[in-house]
């Protein structure tokens, strides 16, 4: 029996260390952060630490969604993504992902999910496009012993959160 995550609960009371260690705890396959070089880890811990406030799986529907909600919706605009994705490893995450599954399976995986996915991105921007406060990307330290629904209602996140 599957039973749904209580971090993708958009009421959660998890705080956001639980909600992580969750996160880890049903994602065995992900490449943990601090297997990885200091630079590239920090992003890595970032994006994950995203996957659990915005209530996103690792499907490729979510990991193209959680992408436009970082740009609208946190410190890591568009600009911002621009120049992190500069870093090597960065590169390497791609090259490893073609790499194992190959170039159709990934492009393939995209254009599958972009028909469902593209109404719901601008259902999205329409809510998000007037933003002034964002949430923070690198700098998420000081929420980890916060609940996600009080970080989300901070935010006005839970709009966005199905």
């Amino acid at each position: 029996m599957n039973k749904t995550p209580q971090y993708k609960n958009k009421n959660s009371t998890q705080t956001l260390r639980e909600g992580l260690e969750e996160y880890y705890a049903i994602n065995l396959h992900l490449t943990p952060p601090d297997s990885q070089p200091p630079e590239f880890a920090k992003i890595l811990l970032a994006h994950d630490v995203g996957h659990v406030i915005y209530g996103c799986d690792t499907g490729m529907y979510d990991e193209l969604k959680i992408l436009p909600l970082f740009w609208w919706t946190s410190e890591c605009t568009f600009q911002k993504f621009r120049e992190m994705r500069k870093t090597p490893a960065v590169d390497v995450m791609y090259d490893d992902m073609i790499q194992e599954h190959g170039v159709l399976w990934l492009y393939g995986s995209i254009l599958k999910v972009l028909p469902p996915l593209i109404p719901e991105l601008i259902s999205i921007w329409f809510k998000t496009h007037n933003r002034n406060k964002r949430l923070p990307f690198l700098e998420f330290h000081p929420l980890l012993d916060r609940t996600l629904l009080d970080i989300r209602q901070e935010f006005d996140l839970l709009p966005l959160i199905h």
